[in-house]
């Protein structure tokens, strides 16, 4: 018999860990190793036991859900991340795979999609609460119309649309730089590129864009 796959459960609310702690150990072949209550714990926790897989509250006090992925990808990447949330909002999604996240559970139905959600990272498919099918297909549906209505978003380069993004996002030059880990000059030139082939004129031209269609972009 192959060994169990082992599980770290961090969220701020006892009564949450408990269900979920109850939940998964009904599984034999699922283990849950260590419980946190904040990041800091969680991420120390982490980084001590190396489990193979870490669920994470998104709104943790200390460290959020986010900022431990982050870490958690640096220091012990074998270790996959479950997000779990009570956010449905599609663009904490992408930002959660975007930082390197497996997987990403809705409270609301965590005791259902938990087991499905650890068994699915475990081999290497990501997993996402099906009740977010529907708000992730009627994002791109937007998103698709949008670049009807304006054809140059199909000329926009990679580098060009994780800027768009990120200044959807609203994040400035400085950060965005900071965070590609390049000039910020070279941000200037992705924005004013961006600019040229949406047929944006004027200094605040592209924020006001993105302003328009935040929704219908994701960092």
């Amino acid at each position: 018999m192959s060994d169990p796959v082992r599980i770290i459960i961090t969220d701020d609310h006892p009564v949450v860990r408990k269900g979920l702690r109850l939940v998964i150990e009904e599984e034999p072949d699922l283990k849950v190793v260590g419980e946190a209550g904040d990041g800091r714990t969680a991420l120390e926790l982490i980084r001590r036991i190396q489990p193979d897989i870490a669920l994470l509250d998104l709104d943790m006090p200390l460290l959020d859900g986010f900022a431990v992925t982050a870490e958690i990808r640096k220091a012990v990447p074998r270790v996959k991340v479950i997000i779990l949330t009570i956010h449905s909002e599609p663009d904490l999604l992408h930002r959660a795979m975007n930082l390197g996240a497996s997987g990403y559970i809705v409270k609301e139905s965590a005791l259902v999609d938990i087991v499905n959600g650890i068994r699915s990272v475990t081999v290497g498919r990501p997993f996402v609460s099906p009740s977010l099918t529907a708000a992730l297909l009627e994002r791109r549906a937007r998103t698709q119309a949008l670049k009807e209505a304006v054809p140059g978003l199909r000329d926009l380069t990679r580098a060009e649309e994780r800027v768009l993004a990120m200044v959807a996002a609203g994040k400035a030059t400085q950060a965005i730089a900071s965070e590609l880990h390049v000039h910020p000059r070279t941000i200037e030139s992705h924005r004013a590129s961006i600019c040229h082939k949406l047929g944006l004129n004027g200094n605040n031209s592209l924020l006001r864009f993105v302003l328009e269609h935040r929704s219908e972009f994701s960092d």
